[in-house]
C-alpha cells in the first residue's frame, strides 16, 4: 500500500476537493436529512480562503484521497476556538479511501500546523453518531468536553473534542 502525503491544496483541485467531501459526507449519513449544509462542503475557494485546506494525496497516484479545513479562532469557519487554539472542519476521506489511514493523517497534520503556529490546543465538533471519527480522534488523544457541545440548527447535535498540545511529552 503507498503512503499517504498532506499538503495545501491547489486551486486546480477545489472541484475534486468539493466532489470527495459530498461523496464522504453522503457516504457516512450527515446529508441523509438535510442537504442544507452540501453548498458550504461544496464551496472550495471559500474555505481555502478563510483558513488552510490541506489534502491527502496517494503518493503513488497522486490521488486525492481526503481534504480538511484548519482555521484559526475569529475566521469564518472557527465554531469552537477561542485564543491560543486552533480548530478544523470538514475532515472528509473518500469512501474509497477509507480504513487506509487518511483521517489520521489530516488530523495529525492539522495537530502539526498547531503546535508550529504556537497554540496550545486543537478544538473540533462532530455529530453525535459519525462513530468511526469519534474512534478516530480518541486514538489520536482528543479528549471529549461535553461543556462545549451544541447545536447549530435543530436537529443537527455537535460534540465537542479537544486536544492539549501542551500535555506532556506532546
Amino acid at each position: 500500500m503507498s503512503s499517504v502525503l498532506v499538503r495545501l491544496a491547489e486551486p486546480a483541485e477545489f472541484d475534486i476537493v468539493a466532489r470527495l467531501t459530498l461523496a464522504a459526507y453522503e457516504a457516512d449519513g450527515q446529508l441523509k436529512d438535510d442537504r442544507s449544509y452540501a453548498p458550504t462542503l461544496a464551496d472550495v475557494a471559500t474555505r481555502a480562503g478563510a483558513g488552510e485546506l490541506l489534502v491527502a494525496v496517494d503518493e503513488a497516484s497522486g490521488r486525492l484521497l481526503g481534504s480538511v479545513t484548519f482555521v484559526l479562532p475569529g475566521s469564518r469557519y472557527a465554531e469552537l476556538s477561542g485564543a491560543g487554539e486552533a480548530e478544523f472542519r470538514m475532515l472528509s476521506v473518500d469512501p474509497a479511501a477509507q480504513g487506509r489511514g487518511v483521517g489520521e493523517a489530516l488530523t495529525r497534520a492539522c495537530l502539526s500546523r498547531a503546535a508550529a503556529l504556537g497554540c496550545h490546543a486543537v478544538v473540533i465538533s462532530t455529530r453525535t453518531f459519525t462513530e468511526p471519527a469519534h474512534r478516530l480522534y480518541h486514538r489520536v488523544g482528543f479528549v471529549r468536553t461535553p461543556a462545549a457541545d451544541w447545536s447549530p440548527v435543530p436537529g443537527v447535535d455537535l460534540i465537542a473534542w479537544r486536544y492539549d498540545l501542551t500535555a506532556a511529552g506532546r
